[in-house]
């Protein structure tokens, strides 16, 4: 018995024994490409699902289950490292490189992925930490100022989306805007992405990185990469926000006090049904009581193990605007799945996004801010017995709080995109993939007048629409109006393409051949108007409780005859790349496209393209020098294509409501032609050159690119005069036109300082481009090679017109009368045509060049500054040799009608006598150069806070610090996008500064 024990007694312990000796226990630290510690890191053994994370300063303690176990460090954007443990070291030192950095930066094109040092095409990237912070829900805003060549100007208004422009206008069509690409699926609405959800944004510039994606591609493409769960590791996160905004700026108008002295000087006198005594500040009146409040919640789990992963995430944001009735929010719920199968040669793949949008529109909002500027201060908001003051006796003249308070107009819209993607990998480096995707936008929009605004119909109420837009009448119908509609968009995708990746000594191939297919189903839906309420509290919610049957002429609007369309896209597409050595680079790629919406004799189009790149840091020549480390040599050409701006009925012969007429007694509705076939219209096409130089010197201390381009469109489409005889309806949709766009783009990124406590990264890019209308007339449809355009019809101002499409000339040219000062009588005086003095310059005639809506000079600088577990960010945007036309300025410079409008404080010097002063003038004509402070972010990181939080960091923001212009108007930064840049005419929303207070927890 005792022999047993001892027996048993030497088994445990040599068991025990020979447990302990396959474990060890290692340490070390995770550190970035950069060399600096990266916290919350995780450390996994590979096979099990043993795990920990790194602390603050990058450090970390393991106990492996044996001395030879494998361990994969990762870190989200950053690519996963594999270490074998040899089994007599105890402490390493791993460094991760970044998928976002420098040459080895994975870059996602498109039906792929590359790496940047690999790259014959001008691609930018941004990873999710370098995008643009604050109360921003707009993806555009998040890449304002990043990117060089991309032009970005924004409201401040929540419910509005930022204009983008890549390397300036390519059409005359009013789609200006890129192409995006959401995590591979084509034309996704950007608003379903959360931008906390955001892992990278790779723009691509050229045609030979775009023209893959053909028709679509002419404008730019931008691809969004989001965030994907880690091998095993479960990661919990929250990011969230509270902001408060107030404006940042108002117009300089007089108060009661300097317009009274201003009257009383020059022997003016106020109605009596104006001047109540009052002070009114109207620019304040329409704006919310304190601050807007602004505030986001995003939370996110993902994870994952040897065979797949997955992120969830749910995201609200919420926007008040500064304006009454003027809100934002969305709700985002995303999924994404990864499983892999067949021993990993199949991976699945399924990612559902909703985003749940509410917007709620300033009712009128144009107009309320037109009539917040010129309304007289001596007129109060309300009477005594608490009604709204008006004075119906001026014409078009209407207090803007009322339009506020008595309107209505909400929109909302749920957007859905669910994609299911299939990769398998099968022999000789062939890789095929499947892609199947849905998209369904359904909008509805609802808009109430009550019975207060019937009030207005006999006073000649005319909108206040955006340029290039003109003014009309507004009829309000009778005790109250309402418009309802409802429409759904819907896309279906297939996409499938094999890919080839084989090396073949120092020859490395890769091929993308696939076919996609689109069908778009847009505007399906219904849209009426009705008038007639028996009470105000209805809304838009019950038009059924109408009667517009008893308003004698009321017609109901069932919205655009053209609002249902339904367009199919069918493309085959082939890209080639060849490296030799590394150092020799090559690609190609054609894509054919057939689209329904254009002529059916050119309904097929061919979008090619080719690029080179040259590493001559890989040459024997350069071996023994030690400035550059990377020099790339790189040049394309391409083409691409542009399908939208235009309808899928653009190209077809239309028959129409041509109004009434009389007949035998009666009114008999006419019919006929209202749009011309054009059984040839094509795609636009713009063909693009590039020559790039990417480099690295200095040690990796400073990296950087330049590049430029010509870019030409081709075959633009324009809507000409034709003959009546030969085309009754007098006009057609045609190619013909041609427009260029040269320019520069330099991108630089140093680390200037490193040490182990401070560290001073700085990015800065800059962009040049110069854009000019080649060609306006077509072959077949000869006309003007001019076209005046732009008429805001402000006061005194009809048939006054801003700006001219000229041959010549680019888009957004000036074209005005020239301002001589004032003659001996003191009244404003104008070149005419011939140069000669006028007093009576004539509209159109008397019409010279006068400057340029778009930029010379394009500027972003970043700097980002850490000090132990401080940063740092400061970030200045910058655009010069833009000019503004200050219609807003004259508009409200009318010293003649300060009796019945309020002024400008600046305009107080000028005589009433003086009826020329206020005409649209090149004295209106600003230089819109500025610099802007758009961001400081402060933020402290606690690193680990107690066993399950990884890491906590608190921050605060200030968007919109300060800006230095010359420009008097609001704000300089004017709507660059669409037909008509550089307009401001009383129709800007109050740009805002914004305190913010944030919170990053992981767990």
């Amino acid at each position: 018995m005792e022999k047993l024990k001892l027996l048993l007694l030497a088994f445990f312990f040599g068991f025990s024994i020979n447990t302990w000796a396959q474990k060890t226990e290692v340490s070390g630290v995770v550190l970035d490409d950069k060399g600096l510690p990266l916290p919350a890191a995780n450390v996994l053994e590979k096979g099990t699902t043993n795990t920990v994370t790194t602390d603050f300063d990058g450090k970390f303690k393991f106990t492996a289950s044996n001395k030879n176990a494998i361990l994969v460090f990762s870190f989200i954007g950053f690519e996963d490292q594999t270490v074998k443990l040899d089994g007599t070291k105890t402490n390493y030192s791993i460094k991760l490189q970044s998928t976002t950095t420098n040459l080895e930066q994975v870059v996602v094109v498109g039906y792929g992925k590359g790496s940047r040092k690999n790259l014959t095409t001008a691609v930018s990237s941004v990873k999710a930490e370098d995008l643009n912070r604050g109360a921003i829900s707009d993806v555009g805003q998040l890449l304002q100022g990043k990117v060089s060549g991309l032009n970005i100007s924004s409201s401040g208004d929540p419910t509005k989306t930022a204009s983008v422009v890549l390397r300036g206008a390519s059409t005359l069509n009013s789609s200006q805007g890129p192409f995006y690409v959401i995590d591979g699926i084509p034309g996704v609405d950007i608003s379903v992405i959360a931008p906390d959800d955001i892992a990278t944004i790779d723009v691509l510039k050229d045609a030979a990185a775009t023209a893959i994606y053909g028709n679509r591609a002419a404008n730019g493409v931008i691809m969004v990469t989001t965030k994907k769960g880690s091998k095993g590791r479960t990661q919990i996160a929250y990011n969230g926000y509270f902001g408060l905004e107030e404006v940042s700026n108002n117009l300089d108008m007089m108060n009661a006090d300097q317009l009274r002295d201003f009257t009383t000087r020059n022997n003016l006198n106020f109605t009596p049904e104006n001047d109540k005594g009052a002070n009114t500040n109207w620019q304040k009146e329409i704006l919310r009581q304190g601050r807007a409040a602004s505030s986001s919640h995003n939370l996110s789990m993902s994870g994952g193990g040897e065979h797949g992963n997955y992120t969830a995430s749910i995201t609200s944001i919420n926007k008040e605007g500064v304006m009454l009735k003027s809100n934002f929010s969305r709700i985002i719920a995303r999924l994404s799945v990864e499983q892999f199968a067949f021993d990993d040669k199949v991976k699945f793949g399924l990612n559902v996004t909703n985003s749940t949008t509410k917007y709620q529109n300033v009712p009128q909002r144009n107009t309320v801010l037109l009539q917040a500027a010129s309304y007289l201060p001596i007129s109060p908001v309300r009477n005594a017995d608490g009604t709204f003051f008006e004075n119906f006796v001026s014409t078009g003249y209407f207090n803007p709080v009322a339009l506020i308070e008595h309107g209505t107009d909400e929109t909302k819209t749920d957007n859905l995109v669910g994609n299911l993607t299939t990769e398998v990998k099968l022999p000789f480096g062939i890789t095929y993939n499947l892609n199947l995707a849905h998209q369904r936008l359904t909008a509805s929009h609802g808009e109430f007048y009550d019975s207060y605004y019937s009030q207005y119909n006999s006073a000649n109420f005319y909108n206040n629409p955006d340029p290039p837009l003109t003014k009309t009448l507004v009829n309000f119908g009778v005790n109250g109006s309402a418009l309802r509609n409802a429409y759904e968009t819907r896309n279906n995708i297939i996409e499938s393409f094999f890919t080839w990746d084989k090396t073949f000594g120092e020859h490395k191939i890769k091929a993308v051949l696939g076919y996609s297919w689109q069908e778009n189903t847009l505007g399906d839906g219904f849209q009426a108007t009705t008038t007639n309420f028996p009470v105000d509290n209805v809304g838009y919610n019950n038009l059924a409780l109408s009667n517009y049957t008893s308003v004698n002429g009321y017609v109901v609007n069932f919205g655009d005859s053209k609002a249902y369309q339904k367009t199919r896209l069918i493309s085959y597409f082939g890209r080639l790349n060849y490296n030799y050595k590394d150092k020799y680079l090559l690609q190609g790629s054609l894509r054919r496209d057939g689209g329904s919406m254009f002529g059916e004799n050119n309904q097929w189009g061919y979008f090619p393209s080719v690029g080179g790149a040259w590493r001559l840091d890989k040459e024997g020549f350069m071996k023994n020098q030690s400035f550059f480390s990377d020099l790339k040599l790189r040049g394309s050409w391409g083409i691409t294509g542009n399908s939208s701006g235009f309808n899928a009925y653009t190209a077809q012969f239309i028959s129409g409501s041509l109004g009434t007429f009389y007949y035998n007694g009666q009114q008999i509705g006419a019919y006929g032609p209202n749009q011309a076939a054009n059984p040839d219209l094509k795609w636009e096409k713009t063909a693009t050159g590039n020559i790039g130089l990417d480099f690295t010197i200095l040690k990796g201390k400073l990296s950087g690119s330049v590049d430029v381009y010509n870019k030409k469109t081709t075959d633009m489409i324009f809507n000409y005069n034709v003959n009546p005889v030969l085309v009754p309806v007098g006009t057609i949709v045609a190619n013909g036109g041609t427009m260029s766009n040269k320019g520069i783009e330099l991108s630089l990124s140093s680390t200037p300082v490193k040490t182990a406590n401070f560290t001073w990264n700085t990015n800065l890019n800059l962009a040049h481009n110069k854009n000019e209308i080649v060609k306006l007339t077509s072959p077949f449809f000869v006309g003007g090679d001019s076209i005046r355009r732009v008429q805001p019809d402000g006061g005194g101002q009809t048939g006054s017109t801003l700006q001219i499409f000229k041959e010549g000339k680019p888009l957004g040219q000036f074209f005005t009368l020239k301002y001589a000062g004032k003659n001996a009588n003191g009244v404003s005086q104008y070149y005419d045509k011939n140069g000669d003095l006028t007093t009576a310059p004539q509209i159109g005639v008397d019409y010279h060049y006068a400057g340029d809506a778009q930029p010379k000079l394009l500027m972003g600088w970043a700097n980002t500054f850490q000090y132990k577990k401080f940063d740092l960010n400061i970030f200045f945007r910058g655009v010069f040799g833009n000019k503004i036309f200050n219609a807003t300025r004259a508009d409200l410079f009318r010293p003649s009608t300060a009796m019945t409008t309020n002024i400008l404080v600046d305009a107080g010097n000028e005589s009433p006598n003086d009826l020329n002063a206020y005409k649209y003038s090149d004295r209106f004509i600003e230089d819109g150069s500025y610099i802007r402070l758009d961001n400081m972010t402060l933020g402290y990181n606690f690193g680990k806070v107690g066993r399950y939080i990884s890491s906590v960091r608190l921050y605060h923001t200030i968007n919109n610090v300060f800006v230095i212009t010359k420009y008097t108007g609001i704000d300089p930064e004017v709507e660059q996008g669409g037909t008509a840049p550089g307009v401001d005419s009383n129709n800007f929303y109050p740009k805002t500064r914004t305190y913010l207070f944030g919170l990053n927890v992981i767990f």
